[in-house]
């Protein structure tokens, strides 16, 4: 049994044999002719491979160097030769000079170079395929931005036209639909890479740039009810009441007050200057202005804080939604207006939570000067009166009371300007800076700015004048308490007063002064008068000399400690003491001259 089977394995190896033997050698074969065949169309790896083309331009069998002098010198000639590009019904002539097209051409013949590329045979058979099949080699491309940017913009001018959305408008009462219209609009950031490409090759065809539809948002179809709205709206009168006082809307008015679809808009509104005017008009008649709550102050000083009011105004938005709702209805044409309570700007609540309750100090000065002066002072007082400082707030001066100007009712009067007196609109109001200054002086509050007077005033506290300038002088001083300040101004018969109002502190100031000192002779301006002999001498003005002064000042609080310890050197400049010198000389009477000299005594 085991003979007869190794007898029959052998018969079949050499039945396989035979067949075996002449595939390999056929393989063999194959691989031979392959072989020759791709060593006789490998060529030369210098030369690049037939069938590529670069920018549509064939440089198969060339040199790199050889075909990007080809391409390069190609495409200089046709830097002045347009290409015609088509939007529509436009058309429109670009250059690469113009648009400052650069072509990337050797980045370009190295990609067509390895087309081509591989060792021996491999090289051949890649030849062979792009022979046959060939390759397009597209050049990257640089365009000048701005110079894009401005061609794209001048086409989309003259080829874009917008859509234009249905709308409705008025001829007399009558309402009429407008249809909307379809537009075009230039695809910029595609025709960008059409013109680039367009531009690098060599082929001067008319291109066609992408031109999108552009559809209106609002059709006619959508503005149907609308349409049917307006002409409801205007088919009769609309009546407005508001409480027991009412209004009528004449066809013609409501005309006026409805604001249309159109642009964009598909709902019928009421709005415009003409439903303005007349909500306006409405406004001012139901209207009832709040009332800020504010602070009362009692004869013992504390202060009592006067409960606001909130008042009423027209909800205009309300009653013109209102109006809008009878006018598109066909039988209940009567339209409720609303009103809604106005707030004060300062309620109750939040005047108590300001925390004034008593005085915390007054102060006054006298008059003085004219009648212009005098009115100045009351303005003046007048206009800061009321004023409120926020906790760690700084008052000023300047904006209480605001510029002095004719228009605002200040007056000339007289002004110290450098070391003299003047008169200028609004002179007299740093008498009012130097009594807001002592009110804080006193108070133990933070002085931020004082500007003292050139000249020394007598009747003021000694070193505790203030001068004001608007804009550039100012008096201030800084709420340096946990509460709201209070500022009140008075004028009475004799002068005005002021007095601060906030939360007791318990500050004790202690002021002291120092001697008045004199620091040298006036400045003396002698003056020629022809009138007066020469040699005499006039003093018309005395004068005053330049003097200085020191104020200290200790703000304590209530336990004792020191919170401030000021000291104020004051400098004032002296008035000038003018003086008249005489020039003129005195001529003898003729008689007098013609009279013969006495004789020498002793003759």
């Amino acid at each position: 049994m085991r003979a007869g089977a190794s007898s029959t394995a052998a018969l079949r190896r050499r039945d396989l044999a035979g067949p075996l033997r002449a595939f390999l050698i056929g393989v063999a074969a194959v691989s031979a002719a392959g072989l020759a065949l791709g060593l006789a169309f490998a060529g030369s790896p210098a030369r690049i491979a037939e069938g590529v083309h670069v920018a549509g331009v064939d440089v198969g069998g060339l040199t790199a160097s050889e075909a990007r002098a080809l391409l390069e010198r190609r495409f200089a000639r046709l830097q002045a030769t347009p290409v015609t590009f088509v939007a529509g019904t436009n058309s429109f002539d670009l250059t690469p000079a113009q648009l400052g097209v650069k072509v990337d051409w050797a980045a370009a013949v190295e990609t067509a170079r390895r087309e081509g590329e591989g060792f021996g045979p491999v090289r051949g058979f890649r030849r062979i395929h792009t022979r046959i099949f060939g390759a397009e080699i597209v050049p990257a491309t640089e365009v000048s931005a701005a110079s894009l940017d401005y061609a794209l913009g001048e086409i989309a001018r003259e080829v874009e036209r917008p859509a234009r959305d249905a709308s409705i408008r008025l001829e007399g009462l009558r309402p009429v639909l407008v249809s909307g219209l379809t537009g075009q609009a230039l695809d910029r950031a595609a025709a960008e890479q059409v013109v680039a490409r367009a531009l690098s090759t060599f082929v001067r065809t008319t291109v066609g740039l992408p031109v999108r539809i552009t559809t209106p948002a609002v059709t006619g179809q959508e503005l149907r009810r609308a349409l049917a709205q307006t002409r409801t709206a205007l088919s009769g009168p609309v009546r407005l009441r508001i409480g027991k006082t009412g209004w009528r809307l004449t066809r013609q008015r409501l005309a006026g007050m409805l604001v249309l679809p159109a642009e964009g808009r598909s709902r019928l509104s009421i709005g415009g200057r003409h439903a303005d005017r007349f909500l306006d008009r409405i406004a001012e008649r139901v209207a009832r202005p709040p009332v800020d709550a504010g602070f009362q102050i009692r004869g013992d000083g504390s202060v009592r804080v006067v409960s606001g009011v909130y008042g009423r105004e027209l909800a205009r938005a309300a009653t013109a939604e209102a109006i809008l709702a009878a006018a598109v209805s066909p039988a209940d044409r009567v339209a409720v207006g609303s009103t809604r309570s106005a707030p004060p700007e300062r309620t109750t609540a939040e005047a108590r939570a300001m925390g004034i309750t008593s005085q915390l100090v007054a102060y006054s000065t006298a008059y003085a000067g004219s009648a212009d002066r005098i009115h100045n002072l009351q303005l003046a007082i007048s206009l800061l009166d009321g004023t409120l400082v926020a906790p760690g707030g700084t008052f000023s001066l300047n904006d209480a009371v605001g510029e002095r100007t004719a228009e605002r009712g200040f007056r000339k009067a007289p002004v110290i300007i450098g070391n003299e007196y003047e008169e200028d609109i609004g002179g007299g109001v740093s008498q009012v800076a130097t009594t807001v200054f002592n009110a804080a002086w006193e108070a133990g509050l933070k002085v931020a700015e004082r500007n003292p007077h050139a000249l020394y005033i007598g009747r003021y506290p000694l070193g505790r004048d203030a001068t004001v300038n608007y804009p550039d002088l100012d008096l201030k001083f800084v709420n340096d308490t946990a509460k709201w300040i209070l500022v009140k101004g008075w004028s009475t018969d004799s002068g005005i007063a002021v007095s601060l109002y906030g939360a007791p502190t318990g500050r004790r100031v202690v002021s002291s002064a120092g001697p008045l000192t004199v620091r040298g002779g006036p400045p003396v301006e002698r003056i020629a008068d022809p009138d007066l002999p020469k040699g005499r001498r006039v003093v018309e003005e005395e004068g005053e000399p330049p003097r200085s002064v020191t104020v200290t000042r200790k703000v304590y609080l209530p336990n004792g400690e020191l919170l401030y310890d000021e000291t104020w050197t004051t400098n004032y400049r002296g008035e000038k003491r003018v003086v008249r010198i005489g020039t003129m000389v005195e001529e003898k009477d003729e008689e007098e001259a013609a009279k013969p000299e006495p004789p020498p005594p002793g003759r």
